[in-house]
Formats: structure tokens, sequence, C-alpha cells
């Protein structure tokens, strides 16, 4: 038996393997999956239905009519829109501030149906025929509300962030009739804070524009 035929011997016969190499398996899976991707963007939904789609998972929005400062207005809002949002980003009225956002600072204090209110905690959705005042309504023209000018006469502001809030709460104060002494005025001022811790001042303002000084 010659060489060639014993090393021929030794090794199995070489025959067609049934089986794709690795290398076809994934080029093969490759081009199919591109297929199939053409495939979704043809059999798709529509740009139409899309919208549909967004349009359905927008979220719910109703229209509102208020008085703001002597002016009527109709809006349509988000139903989550607070009066603070409101105000500022719809109305352009950004006197009142936007402060903690979870009615613990009173910056954005506003005045509705002559009452005090957080108007960060206020769902604009629920003010339908509400009368609200911000510290832009004060004024008569150029002529400022006594609580104003108030703060100017006794220098009660330094950084001025929380003053819109102080100004409306305090005006507020004076007519619920709260203002009968500093402690009185210290006590339904409370929920306004001041980080420049400007109160003895704030209190000297509001006796000077209820009349007690």
């Amino acid at each position: 038996m010659s060489t060639e035929t014993s090393e021929s011997a030794a090794l199995p016969p070489t025959r067609p393997s049934s089986t794709p190499s690795r290398r076809t398996f994934i080029a093969t899976t490759s081009a199919a999956g591109g297929v199939i991707a053409a495939g979704g963007l043809v059999a798709g939904p529509s740009l139409l239905g899309v919208e549909e789609a967004v349009a359905a998972e927008a979220p719910p929005s109703s229209r509102v009519s208020l008085t703001v400062n002597g002016k009527r207005y109709t809006v349509t809002v988000d139903n989550r829109t607070s009066l603070l949002d409101l105000l500022r980003e719809h109305l352009g009225l950004t006197g009142s501030k936007k402060g903690c956002n979870a009615g613990a600072c009173g910056a954005c204090t506003v005045l509705v149906d002559g009452r005090r209110v957080n108007s960060c905690l206020t769902l604009a959705v629920r003010l339908e025929g509400a009368e609200v005042t911000t510290v832009e309504g004060l004024a008569k023209g150029d002529q400022l509300h006594p609580l104003q000018q108030a703060f100017i006469d006794q220098d009660a502001f330094q950084c001025g962030y929380c003053t819109p809030g102080q100004i409306v709460s305090g005006v507020g104060c004076m007519q619920e009739g709260h203002t009968g002494s500093a402690e009185e005025i210290r006590e339904w001022m409370s929920g306004n804070i001041c980080r420049c811790g400007c109160y003895v001042k704030i209190v000297r303002a509001v006796e000077q524009a209820s009349g007690r000084k």
C-alpha cells in the first residue's frame, strides 16, 4: 500500500455540508432583518394614524374664563396647569414668583375672589368665573397701592423675590382685618417666607398701610 493511499484512508471522506457556515448564517439573517424592517415601514401605520395616536395620548385640556386684574380672559389649558403657570406662561404676568412650587413659601400669593391663595397649588381649570388679583393689579395707573408705597417707605425688601407675594398677602391680611397688632400681622403673614429676613420692616409696612402708624 502506498503512502498516499494510507493517508487518504486515514482521513474521513469529504462531502458537502447541509449546515450553513457561521458567516453565511449572519449574512442571511441580516438580509432577512432588513427585508422585515423595510416591510414594517411599508406596512406600518400611515402618518395620519401616528398623528391620531399622538392626539389620543395628549393630556386632557379645558377652556376656562376668568377675570385677572379687571380684564377678562378665556384660555385653553392642560387640566394640570396651575394658576401660577397660567399667569406667568399664558398671560405674561410674571409678578407672581415661582419659589418652592409646593405652597410653602408664599412667593406666588394672589387674591382669588378677595381671598389669599397659593397660586402654585391652585388648578386654573377650577377658577371658571373667578376674579384674580395679582401684584400687577394693585396700583391704579401711576398711583401705587398704599402697601406698595409703604414697602418703599419702610425699605421692606432686599432681594425682592418674595416681595410681590408679601405685598399681595399683606393686602389680603388688611382686607381680612388681621392688622390689630404687630403680633397679629406676623401670625397672619406667617405663610410668606423672606430669605433675607426683612420681617420687621414688612410688619411695619403693613402697619403703615393699615393706618396703625
